[in-house]
């Protein structure tokens, strides 16, 4: 059984790439060519977003949008400890200071109340005890915030914008699981100033190699954005009017997710029906707890992932399903503010309660599109004997 399934979507469109492929080879432009434009265009239509911009991978999305802001030493910028390195990684990578807020236990993402006592923490403001940074006289000034769609589920919007609309600070969706999902109606890449998304294989819309996109409504921002992908060029080639990077998108990259695009709407209807599937054969199962979709969300089920009762728990039911050959996963096994990258902010163990025990209990099974009934079935039979 496969964690993620990618031979059999490759069977329904292969003969489709390999003819986009024929057309790059034949017109040369491996690069940037007719393919990215196209590609931004179906993006644009899709998530409703005036500006799409296709670039290398999801971490080059984040790290160009923080760019777009001006992002540098001096700088801090709020966001959950539970998530992919990348989310905090491009904050540092820019000299700026990634400043944590704990999660919701139910959703995984960043919990609205605590981002808030984080954000008033930093500007000296009375709040609830919150841990931060480095040494209080070395605190930096809050600029922005970065919300993660964890698992393919939207965080709550509505409570962050709102946080960051009354401190002046920029929002941005790192929407890299949740191409796909919906928020009260509004598809995820739509959520915030600039969202950014991944287009790693694993995605639930991926392709053959690394990509991403960044999605935004201001002229502004993405006329900025643009001329970062391509180092920071200007009107003349060899004029640059700012420092980019090297973070376009190859064409047979953007031919792979043109393709992929095509049944990507079909695939979202299957990965609902596995995910149901899922909740009601699951449901009941002691000391297992399910994924929760709050009201007027839409999850695109990046991932499957179930809380054991503890960590002991977790290691007996992996090694079950193991010895029937069946793989899973664990999403994040150590939380941000206790890996060694960020030792140097000052954070300890006990910090932020909610990631840590979630990191302890959570493990994903398979999920995908093509997932059968009987794999399923296979799977709940195993848990419900654990």
């Amino acid at each position: 059984m496969q964690f993620i399934d990618l031979t059999a979507q490759q069977q329904r469109i292969r003969s489709e790439i390999e003819e986009r492929i024929r057309n790059i080879l034949d017109h040369g432009k491996y690069i940037m060519g007719p393919e990215i434009p196209e590609l931004e265009k179906k993006l644009a239509a899709y998530t409703g977003v005036r500006h799409v911009l296709g670039c290398a991978s999801g971490t080059d999305a984040l790290l160009m949008a923080l760019m777009a802001y001006g992002i540098g030493p001096g700088d801090a910028v709020f966001t959950t400890p539970f998530t992919f390195i990348a989310t905090a990684e491009v904050i540092r990578l820019l000299g700026a200071v990634p400043v944590f807020a704990d999660i919701d236990p139910l959703t995984f993402n960043i919990d609205p109340e605590k981002l808030e006592a984080a954000v008033k923490a930093l500007r000296g403001e009375k709040s609830d005890p919150c841990p931060l940074p480095g040494k209080t006289e070395e605190l930096p000034a809050a600029k922005g915030i970065i919300a993660v769609d964890l698992f393919g589920l939207p965080a709550e919007y509505r409570s962050v914008r709102s946080i960051a609309q009354k401190y002046g600070l920029f929002l941005i969706e790192d929407a890299a699981q949740s191409f796909g999902a919906e928020y009260h109606g509004t598809k995820a890449g739509a959520l915030a100033d600039i969202a950014c998304t991944s287009f790693f294989p694993a995605k639930p819309l991926g392709c053959y190699g690394d990509g991403g996109a960044l999605f935004t409504d201001s002229d502004e921002l993405a006329e900025k954005m643009r001329s970062i992908r391509v180092h920071g060029s200007g009107p003349h080639k060899y004029d640059n009017i700012r420092i980019g990077i090297n973070g376009r998108l190859d064409s047979i990259q953007a031919a792979v997710l043109l393709s992929k695009l095509s049944i990507f709407p079909e695939e979202v209807k299957l990965r609902h029906q596995a995910a149901q599937r899922y909740s009601s054969l699951l449901a009941g199962i002691p000391n297992l707890r399910l994924p929760s979709v709050t009201g007027g969300m839409k999850s695109i089920w990046a991932q499957y992932s179930l809380l054991a009762e503890n960590e002991n728990h977790r290691t007996e039911i992996q090694k079950k399903l193991q010895e029937a050959q069946i793989p899973t996963a664990i999403y994040y096994p150590i939380p941000l503010h206790l890996q060694s990258a960020f030792a140097d902010l000052g954070y300890r163990e006990g910090d932020f309660p909610i990631s840590e025990e979630i990191s302890r209990r959570i493990f994903s099974i398979p999920m995908h599109p093509y997932l059968t009934k009987e794999s399923q079935e296979k799977i709940a039979e195993i848990l419900r004997t654990g």
